[in-house]
């Protein structure tokens, strides 16, 4: 079983940065994939970037691109989003996720392991 842990959530003025980080711990060999979503306040939970392992590629929502930064530290089981040029429509809940074997994909359904989310408010 893995477990994920979210942390560096918190209140950012619009403009700013934030950098949120994601450990892993337990088996984590078979990863593939490792996400970052966002669900804002009476909306469904959203892709915000991905990382896949095999490829090395990465994926990042329109809303994003440019601004946000995802990256791995796989000798350490760290995921890292730096978030940059926040606005007030980046606020939300941020869950890290991983993936075993498959590709990124915008489809929740498709990630194994979840952490429990970091909040991340962007306000003047």
């Amino acid at each position: 079983q893995l477990q994920l842990v979210e942390s560096g959530g918190g209140l950012v003025q619009p403009g700013g940065s934030l950098r949120l980080s994601c450990t892993a711990s337990g088996f984590t060999s078979n990863v593939n994939a490792f996400a970052w979503f966002r669900q804002a306040p009476g909306k469904e939970r959203r892709l915000v970037s991905c990382f896949t392992v095999n490829t090395g590629t990465t994926d990042y929502a329109d809303s994003v691109k440019d601004r946000f930064t995802i990256s791995v530290d796989n000798a350490n089981n760290m995921l890292y989003l730096q978030m940059d040029s926040l606005k007030p429509e980046d606020t939300g809940v941020y869950y890290c996720a991983t993936r075993r074997w498959g590709l990124c994909t915008s489809n929740t359904n498709a990630f194994n392991s979840w952490g429990q989310g970091t909040q991340v408010t962007v306000s003047s």
